[in-house]
Formats: C-alpha cells, structure tokens, sequence
C-alpha cells in the first residue's frame, strides 16, 4: 500500500470518528461552558481587576478539576440511565433522596435569580428595561424547546455556548502587556497570601463546579441516549468543555487586568460600562458575554431542577417530548423561570441577600452530591468494570474535600466578610 493510499484510509478513519464524536458531544460542553454563568463572570472580572494576571494558574488548575468530578457523571449516566436525583433514591433511600431533591431545587431556584440579575444589568446597558429582558428571556428559553427534540435544543444550545466565548477575540483587541501576562501561568502569589486573596482563591474555585451540574449532565447523558459505549467520546467532550471554560475565564481575567488594574468594580456589569470609556468594542464583548452567560445557566439549571423532578415522579421528563406529552415537566420549568424573573422586578428585593444564601445552600447540597456519586462509581454492581480506580478514586477524594473545605469556608466568608479582610 503506497503512501497516498494510508493517507486515503487515515483520513476515512478520521473522519468517520470526528462524525461520531459530533454526534455524541453537547452535555460536556454545554454543563462546562455554562458553568461559566453570570455570577461566575462577575468573580473572573472582579479578580482580573484586583489581582491583575496573578490567578490566571489558579483558573487552569481548576479545569482539570471540574473534568474529574463531572467525567464520574458520564459514566454513571450512560450505564444506569438514570439521572442523579432517581440514582440517589435508589441507592441511599427517600432521606437523601428529599434532602438532595428539594436542596437542588432551592439553589437552583436562587441561583436562576442571579442569573435574571446578571441578564438584566447586561442589557440595561443598551437601554432594555429589566421588564423586557425578563419577558425575552423566558419566550426564548421556553420556545427552544417547541420542537420536541433533543437534538434541536442542543444545537441552539451549543451556538449559545459558542458565543460564550466572545471573551477570547476581545483579548487580542485589548493587547495586554505580555510579561506580566506569562507571569500568571507561573504558580505565585504576588500579592501576597492575605485574607482577601484567600477569598478570592475560594471564589473562584467554587464556581468551578456546583451541585447542578452534576444532576444536570447525567440527565442530558441519559435524554440524549448515550451508552456505555459513548463513554469514550463523551469524556472528550467533557475533557473539551473543560478547556472552554478554562479559556474564557483565563480571557475575562486578561481583559480586565489589562484595561481596568485596581480598579473597584462590584460586577460584571459595572466593569462593562467602565471599560466602554475606555473601549466600547471590548465593553460591548463583555455586556453580550454577560447577557449570553446568564442566559446559559438559566437555561441549563432549570433544567436541571425539571428533569430531577421528571425522574423522582415519573414524569415523562425528556426534550424529545413536546408540550402535550410532558405538561408536568415544561410547567414546572416554566414556573421556576417565571418565579425567578419576578423576584429581580420587585422593588427593593434583597438581592444582595439571595445571591448570599446562594452560596451557603449550595455548601449544604455539595458535599453530599459529590460523596453520592463518588460512593455510586465504586459500586460495581451498579458501573460494572467502568467503577473507579484506585488513582481516580485518590483524585476524586482530594478534589471533592478541598473543594467541600473551600466552599464551606467561602460561604462562611460570605456571610461573615469581616474573617477574611
């Protein structure tokens, strides 16, 4: 066989397993990027701002974080075909499985306000008043889903998730200084290792990974019907997903150490009204982003919430049903969306104190969710010979305890500011 034809077959092998890979990608990606929600844009700006380049390590040692915990999620999904919520009743009674179902529903529930709010102060900028933004928000998340297919609403998701990523060509518009910009991927604390850094380290790292995204990527695992031999590709999705995120938050951060160093900014928003004196294209990219990263996780954390529900009452649950055939399922969801969007328009709602509890009831949701589905991969005769390896299982404990430690210390802080500076 002569060189031009291996080169003939490679490329028919390539392209035959890149076909199939686009066909099984869309939850890693999607749960990855959409991780990257408004209040986690918030921490990258307001951290970029403060501490300049210096935690653009921190941001990349936390990807492989995030692909650890919810690589467990794939495996667990394509061989039960089951979600998170239903694999919790089952194998750890209807306690945990409450505690697990009505926690989720409440930080999910908190958590879509901040959203509203990050979606709301994105297009004020551009003169929307919140009243719009919130009625836009809901139509389009509910009409994404009109089609009753699951491949539909991924798709629009996925181009979602592409604009997610508006972050990186602003970079090359802001052209950061590139000494102090390699600097950050050199592990240091420059600023030194104060109480207020501290807090920001924990800030960051508790936007890494949160209890929806565990129950929502196992449910998309099981409504997009991957088996167990999708495993591979679908960790390559999640491997992908990871990468995303790690890149626009490591863009966010460049942005703004570069335009906005020292400055005191309280959000994302505040930060795209002051760079837009300074640059209006990089301010508009960073408004759009905004808006586009509040709207991922509304989408995908009311989800999360409607398809647990779905599977603990047996409720047709899937986006491949319409309407008619899961009322239950889209009421639900519609009424999460429209309980959250209210709360944002009332005067003098206590949003400050929401985005708060946000944290602290995620802390209680979090420990148990991660040790569930640690305990779920190392029943064999529930995961079979994909159950954890000894080195997955050191990892995964690490992991889950230092993020459980830095969690609950953040929400701590949060409450009680005055512990870390």
């Amino acid at each position: 066989m002569n060189l031009l034809s291996r080169l003939y077959y490679f490329w028919r092998r390539f392209a035959k397993m890149f076909s199939l890979f686009l066909a099984i990608a869309g939850p890693g990606i999607i749960v990855m990027v959409a991780d990257n929600d408004a209040g986690g844009i918030t921490t990258y700006t307001v951290t970029g701002a403060l501490f300049l380049f210096s935690f653009i390590w921190i941001e990349i040692l936390l990807g492989p974080v995030a692909y650890i915990c919810q690589e467990m999620t794939v495996r667990l999904g394509a061989i039960t075909k089951r979600g998170h919520a239903e694999a919790i009743f089952d194998a750890f009674g209807s306690f945990w499985g409450w505690f697990s179902l009505l926690d989720l529903t409440l930080t999910d529930f908190l958590t879509i306000v901040t959203e509203f709010i990050g979606m709301t102060a994105a297009l004020s900028i551009f003169g929307v008043p919140p009243l719009i933004t919130v009625i836009i928000v809901i139509c389009l998340i509910m009409s994404m889903v009109v089609s009753g297919r699951y491949w539909t609403w991924e798709k629009i998701v996925l181009a979602l998730c592409a604009l997610n990523l508006i972050y990186v060509p602003a970079v090359f518009l802001v052209n950061p200084p590139l000494h102090p910009l390699l600097s950050g991927f050199v592990p240091s604390f420059p600023f030194g290792l104060t109480g207020t850094v501290v807090f920001f380290i924990m800030a960051n790292v508790g936007t890494t990974i949160a209890p929806w995204m565990i129950f929502f990527q196992q449910s998309s695992v099981v409504d997009k019907g991957l088996q167990e031999k999708d495993i591979k590709f679908s960790r390559l999705d999640t491997a992908l997903g990871a990468c995303f995120t790690v890149i626009c938050a490591v863009a966010c951060i460049v942005i703004f150490a570069t335009l906005l160093p020292g400055g005191n900014i309280q959000d994302a928003a505040t930060g795209a009204l002051r760079i837009m004196s300074v640059n209006r294209y990089v301010g508009t990219a960073v408004a759009i982003g905004l808006f586009d990263a509040g709207l991922l996780g509304a989408i995908c954390i009311s989800l999360a919430s409607s398809w647990a529900w779905g599977e603990v009452f047996g409720w047709p649950h899937s986006l491949n049903h319409n309407f008619k055939a899961a009322p239950g399922f889209y009421i639900l969801r519609l009424l999460i969306l429209i309980g959250a969007g209210t709360i944002v328009l009332i005067p003098g709602a206590p949003l400050i104190l929401i985005t708060l509890f946000v944290q602290v009831i995620a802390v209680t949701l979090l420990p148990a969710a991660l040790t569930f589905l640690l305990v779920l991969l190392n029943e064999e005769e529930v995961v079979g010979k994909h159950k954890n390896s000894k080195i997955q299982n050191i990892l995964a404990i690490i992991i889950i305890g230092t993020i459980i430690v830095l969690s609950t210390l953040y929400a701590i802080g949060t409450i009680f500011p005055s512990l870390f500076g």
